[in-house]
C-alpha cells in the first residue's frame, strides 16, 4: 500500500482548525472527502502541524496510505479538481517510505507571523494580517525575543487546553524584522506548544509599544503561569511555512 506524502498550502479563515472537529468544517475533513472522491476509501490524512482555527499555511506536510497507486502528479491533480471550491491547494504529491509520518519524522516547523503595522485599514490582506496603527519599536521586540530563545518552560505561553506532556520546549529562532509597514516574526522548533506562537507575538507586541520592557519579557516565561502572558495574537497573522525533515 503507497503512503503519499503531500505538501498543502491553504487559507485557514474559513476552517475551524487542520483537525477534523464536530464545531465547524477542518482542512483535514476536506482533504479527507477528496481522497475518498478519487479512490473510494476512507482514510485517514495526517497532518505535520495542527493549525488552529483561522491560521493559515504556505507549507503544511501530511500523509495518507491508500490501496490503489496512483503516479503523484495525477494524485495531486485529482486531489485539487475535488477540493474546489475550497482555499485549499495541494502543491505536490510523492511516494515515500512507509515509515515516513508528517507528524513525527519532523524535524522542524517554521512559522511566520505577519503584522500590518499601519494606520490605514487593510484591503488586499484583510484575514492575513493583524493590523496594529499604533508604531511598534522593531528593534526592541527582536531584542526582547532573544530572551525566549532556547530551552524552557514555556507555561506563560501555553493555552490552558494545550494536550502536550510537558510545557518544556526548545526555541530554535525568534526574529522581529520590519519591511516598511511590515513587521514579520519569524520562529522555528522541532514543535510548538498550542497557542505558543500566537501568546510569544501578542507579548511581544506589548514591548514593541513600550508596555513592557525585555525584562518584563523574561519575567512572564519566569512565571511558568498563563495569567502572565500578554494578549494572544489573532490568527489571521499566522501561517505555518514549512516542515523539515
Amino acid at each position: 500500500m503507497p503512503r503519499y506524502k503531500l505538501t498543502i498550502e491553504y487559507d485557514g479563515a474559513p476552517y475551524c482548525g487542520w483537525q477534523i472537529q464536530d464545531n465547524g468544517a477542518s482542512v483535514q475533513g476536506a482533504l479527507e472527502d477528496a481522497v475518498k472522491a478519487i479512490c473510494g476509501e476512507q482514510v485517514r490524512v495526517h497532518g505535520a502541524g495542527r493549525t488552529d482555527a483561522g491560521v493559515h499555511a504556505i507549507a503544511q506536510v501530511a500523509h495518507c496510505d491508500i490501496t490503489k497507486h496512483f503516479v503523484p502528479g495525477r494524485f495531486r491533480d485529482g486531489l485539487n479538481a475535488h477540493l474546489r471550491p475550497h482555499p485549499i491547494g495541494v502543491l505536490s504529491a510523492e511516494i515515500v517510505p512507509a515509515d515516513f509520518e508528517a507528524r513525527f519524522s519532523a524535524k522542524k516547523r517554521h512559522y511566520l507571523y505577519r503584522i500590518a503595522n499601519r494606520r490605514a485599514n487593510l484591503a488586499l490582506d484583510i484575514g492575513r494580517a493583524w493590523r496594529l496603527p499604533r508604531a511598534l519599536d522593531s528593534d526592541a521586540m527582536h531584542a526582547a525575543a532573544q530572551r525566549l530563545v532556547g530551552k524552557h518552560d514555556f507555561t506563560t505561553f501555553r493555552d490552558t487546553e494545550c494536550q502536550a506532556k510537558s510545557p518544556e520546549k526548545t526555541l530554535d529562532q525568534l526574529d522581529v524584522v520590519r519591511d516598511g509597514d511590515a513587521v514579520n516574526i519569524v520562529t522555528s522548533a522541532r514543535s510548538f506548544l498550542h497557542s505558543q506562537v500566537r501568546s510569544m507575538v501578542g507579548s511581544l507586541v506589548w514591548v514593541g509599544e513600550g508596555r513592557w520592557s525585555a525584562d518584563d519579557l523574561a519575567a512572564a516565561l519566569a512565571a511558568r503561569d498563563r495569567t502572565a502572558c500578554g494578549p494572544v495574537a489573532p490568527p489571521d497573522g499566522l501561517y505555518l511555512v514549512r516542515v523539515e525533515y
